[in-house]
């Protein structure tokens, strides 16, 4: 009879976990290759995907995700290698238990007691980087002092992994553990587990992202990523991929009319219709050496070019009707790298370097003589008019720290507006006044005087009366993300690039040129 049992059980075993391969081998669902439930689990889970919102929707049971083996709702998809995933979760209603938990997990196998990593924010708030060294093995974990985390990011590098945890709007916080060898391919993905055998818990995940980074050893300022061209929503924090490329595309302004963006990659512009999401070559003429620094007229009729012309020492200006067609010639010599137009259309501003010193420059866009606005020691950069005129905010070292300044259009009351906590760049000043969005690069990455791509770097939002600013998007970009000033008409959204390998997506998201 003991026997009897014990095949039985046996063969219930074989039965769970063929039915554990099954659901793990289902259809994709978004961006991931399939789901499952990990452990004996009493109540199956699922995982659905909504593409309007692009947000991902967890419900499983389950005991725990801790000890020597796991029970819970896994949304996985196989990477080899480095990655970074993002999102941002929360779990819905009440729970029946408070250490219910939802995060981003990579673990060696769909089998209960794999070796695994997980970034876990629980129902009472904890958050913690929890591991598995070893099958079987128990687990362990590093606590965040952070509590109740909505921004839940996991980064793996070798057998070093990293978590990234905040509360919207604060810079993360970050712990790390080294040495967990979980090998090359891996499963990663979203979880929930309920932490009660008999209740089923469900999450939310909007704005996940699964991003490969550029190899350690990746020649620097190469830009060979592909790129995600994202709007957000100011108000809601909510970011929405429209475009996606295989190669880099870079610095996304928005036109007037708000039914158009217009980028650069490898060297032409392109304007994006917001309608089709299909991209067009925009004609620049002879002028197809164009970088990340050009600049739309107040009115929108007129687009200014930064393009590389060698014999004349670098980035020369043109500008060019918004329509296309054959460029003017601004600036007779470079580097001149294009950033602002003033609003009655008279003057641009510009980034030059002089006798191996960049500065502000203001020239008329007609052409005529350039006229210096800054002349401190180090790099100013970035410059853009305020709406109404009043100034001009550029990014300065001069103070060992790259900060947020600003100053009248002739140059005078120049005044730093951000306090040096991180490396910020390229201020932009929503077509209202009210608010400015930068770019910030964190000192442990990046020098004062570098903007590099493939960093970890914020998106920060302040009034532009001046307080605190707020971290409005976390990614992996940085040069070419936000160069340009990238504002809905409305002043409700901003458009920008993050960067990722593309061949980790699914070809549903992935929109070639």
């Amino acid at each position: 009879m003991y026997k009897r049992i014990q095949q039985a059980g046996f063969l219930l075993g074989l039965l769970a976990t063929a039915s554990q391969l099954a659901l793990a081998q289902s259809t994709p669902v978004g961006v991931f290759d399939g789901q499952a439930d990990i452990g004996r689990v009493l109540h199956p889970g699922t995982a659905t995907y909504t593409p309007k919102t692009q947000d991902y929707q967890l419900s499983g049971s389950g005991t725990n995700i801790w000890g020597t083996e796991d029970e819970f709702h896994f949304l996985w998809k196989r990477i080899k290698g480095d990655f970074i995933v993002y999102t941002r979760g929360q779990l819905i209603g009440k729970g029946i238990d408070p250490h219910r938990k939802i995060g981003w997990m990579a673990r060696a196998s769909l089998e209960a007691n794999a070796p695994q990593v997980s970034a876990a924010v629980h129902g009472d708030g904890l958050t913690s980087l929890q591991f598995r060294r070893t099958a079987g093995g128990n687990t362990e974990e590093n606590q965040s002092t952070i509590n109740g985390a909505d921004i839940i990011q996991l980064e793996r590098r070798g057998n070093t992994y990293t978590l990234r945890v905040a509360k919207f709007g604060e810079p993360f916080q970050v712990r790390e553990v080294t040495d967990v060898n979980l090998g090359d391919e891996v499963y990663v993905g979203l979880f929930v587990s309920a932490h009660n055998k008999d209740a089923v818990e469900k999450g939310v995940f909007q704005d996940a992202r699964i991003t490969v980074p550029a190899k350690l050893n990746a020649p620097s300022g190469r830009m060979d990523l592909g790129s995600r061209l994202e709007l957000m929503d100011i108000a809601s924090g909510r970011r929405e991929v429209i475009f996606t490329a295989p190669n880099s595309i870079q610095a996304p302004n928005w036109t007037p009319n708000g039914k158009t963006l217009i980028y650069n990659s490898e060297g032409l512009i392109y304007t994006l219709d917001l309608a089709s999401r299909q991209p067009k070559v925009l004609n620049t003429g002879d002028v197809k050496n164009n970088n990340n620094d050009h600049v739309l007229s107040f009115d929108g009729k007129t687009l200014g070019l930064s393009s590389g012309v060698r014999e004349l020492g670098g980035s020369i200006i043109y500008t060019v009707p918004v329509t296309g067609g054959t460029p003017r010639q601004i600036t007779p010599k470079g580097p001149s790298y294009l950033h602002g137009w003033s609003p009655d259309g008279k003057d641009l501003v510009f980034c030059g370097s002089r006798d191996n010193e960049y500065d502000v420059y203001k020239v008329p866009a007609a052409g005529g003589p350039e006229i210096r606005l800054t002349d401190a020691k180090g790099l100013d950069d970035g410059p853009e008019y305020s709406p109404d005129g009043k100034h001009v905010y550029f990014n300065s070292n001069r103070t060992g720290t790259m900060q947020i300044w600003r100053m009248k259009p002739d140059g005078s009351g120049q005044e730093a507006v951000t306090d040096g906590e991180f490396h910020d760049w390229f201020a932009h000043i929503s077509p209202d006044g009210k608010w400015i969005v930068f770019l910030s690069f964190l000192k442990e990455e990046v020098a004062p005087g570098d903007h590099p791509p493939y960093k970890h770097v914020y998106l920060r939002l302040m009034p532009a009366t001046g307080g605190k600013p707020k971290v409005i998007a976390y990614l992996y970009g940085g040069q070419g993300s936000i160069n340009t000033p990238s504002w809905s008409p409305d002043s409700k959204r901003i458009a920008f690039v993050s960067n990722t390998d593309v061949s980790t997506i699914s070809p549903v998201e992935i929109s070639k040129k």
